[in-house]
């Protein structure tokens, strides 16, 4: 930019105004010659022009650098051309060192807030940082796991509980830590211990408020199992402990000769042992899915194979029953995220439950398709299901039987431990009760859907949604 003529003028004429008025002065007082004054006058003017433009070119020189240094963050670049004033270069070299000091500061300030982030991000337990509204600014891995981002409704849910919102607006009043312990029911029951730091100043991108957060879920389950296996194992198990004890003390004392006896109490013997075995076994087994419910499946599964594969291991025990397996089985249906063990426990489950308690020598139907896109359209599931599925892409896997069917009062108690429609004919045909407690849990693990109906003479169907990987074009 080049320099006004009236900032020259100016800075002309504080340069050369004293030694100008010193030889007007001379003048007036007949001191000194006209002609030699006016030349003294006019040389004294030229050259506090000329210092005037080199001063102030010196000065716009150290501007413009110090400006680009301060534009790019970088260093202040040297000067060029003719510098009259010696302080101009003096301060020239001190701005560029100290631009350097300021560079070097700056370079070790990003590394630690590089390092600070790297350190936060891999910590074990969740971080959230609340802005000066409360508004979740950034959290680490473990967190977003945890919720799904920082704008998952997941962790809107957390931030609206009142046991936390009490300890926020508490730490907040008093700038102490606070601590909340929280239950949040969906999408899956979980358990959290959350601390609540204020941060005092704030941070750099407006952090007030920090939120460290425990997941206690696996430890209250682990917990619970204990107590309720204990409950649970001494209820079922009196039962067929019992008839055991009691077989074993005929075969002791009456029937310690009779043979007959002998075989046929051995025979229902074996039958309780396998019983409380399966027992067990399945009280086992709904404990340990507990235990992982709060943590979300990754994988994918190829629903199809896996079902066409359960169906095909379930031969002997459908044989038993005489029933047969109609396969509706849609090609690369894939569920993802999804646990290959646990949906093909859900379809062993499915599939013994409508052997047991189906109709013998009835067909089982078994489908499985990608879930409705929209209500009235059917895509592999039955009409008028789509309403009732969430409206995100999934799969659905259902098995249909030809049962006597379930009375609809009994059909909300299904999943519940050890609930029966039928206590005598459960226990006759082998179940323990908890065949549809497991697959509830596997499915809530899934963050899917379970749907069950009935009509009385006519049979029962239990239908299962679980996400699906969005495809390219079908959002």
């Amino acid at each position: 930019m080049p320099l006004s003529m009236g900032r020259v003028l100016a800075a002309a004429g504080l340069i050369g105004g004293v030694p100008a008025s010193a030889l007007l002065l001379l003048m007036a007082a007949e001191a000194l010659d006209p002609l030699p004054g006016l030349a003294a006058l006019g040389a004294t003017a030229a050259g506090a022009l000329i210092l005037a433009r080199i001063w102030l070119g010196n000065l716009r020189q150290l501007s413009e650098a110090l400006r680009q240094a301060a534009d790019d963050h970088g260093q202040v670049p040297a000067l060029e051309g003719p510098l009259l004033l010696p302080s101009i270069v003096e301060i020239g070299e001190t701005a560029r060192r100290l631009a350097r000091t300021l560079g070097t500061q700056a370079d070790q300030l990003a590394r630690l807030r590089q390092a600070d982030a790297a350190i936060i991000e891999r910590l074990p337990d969740p971080l959230v940082v609340l802005d000066e509204g409360g508004q979740p600014l950034r959290a680490n891995g473990a967190a977003r796991t945890l919720f799904g981002g920082t704008q998952g409704g997941d962790l809107a849910a957390l931030l609206r509980h009142p046991s936390l919102a009490e300890a926020v607006a508490a730490a907040r009043a008093d700038g102490g830590p606070r601590r909340a312990d929280i239950a949040l029911p969906v999408p899956v029951a979980r358990e959290l211990t959350v601390h609540a730091v204020p941060l005092e100043p704030p941070l750099s991108d407006g952090g007030r408020l920090l939120l460290l957060l425990s997941d206690r879920t696996r430890d209250r389950a682990v917990e619970r199992m204990r107590a309720d296996f204990v409950a649970n194992a001494s209820h079922e198990l009196r039962t067929p402990l019992a008839s055991v004890i009691g077989f074993i003390d005929t075969l002791r004392g009456p029937a310690k000769d009779d043979a007959e006896a002998q075989a046929r109490f051995l025979g229902i013997m074996a039958d309780q042992a396998d019983r409380m075995r399966r027992l067990i076994d399945d009280l086992l087994g709904l404990s340990r899915i507990e235990i992982t419910e709060h943590e979300p499946p990754t994988g994918r599964v190829d629903l199809a194979a896996l079902a066409a594969a359960e169906a095909e291991a379930m031969g002997p025990i459908l044989a038993q029953r005489g029933a047969t397996v109609a396969l509706a089985l849609a090609p690369s249906t894939v569920a993802a995220p999804a646990d290959a063990g646990q949906i093909g426990q859900v379809l062993r489950n499915l599939l013994e439950n409508a052997a047991r308690y189906g109709r013998e020598g009835g067909t089982i139907r078994l489908e499985v398709g990608p879930a409705e896109k929209a209500a009235g359209e059917k895509v592999g599931a039955e009409k008028g299901a789509a309403a009732r599925w969430p409206a995100r892409p999934g799969v659905v896997l259902g098995v249909t039987d030809e049962g006597p069917g379930i009375p609809r009062h009994h059909i909300p108690r299904l999943t519940e431990r050890f609930y029966r429609v039928d206590r005598g004919r459960g226990r006759n045909v082998g179940g323990t009760g908890l065949g549809l407690a497991i697959v509830k849990h596997i499915v809530n693990r899934h963050r899917g859907v379970l749907l069950i109906e009935s009509e009385e003479g006519v049979g029962s169907s239990f239908r299962v949604w679980l996400p699906a990987e969005a495809q390219a074009g079908n959002e």
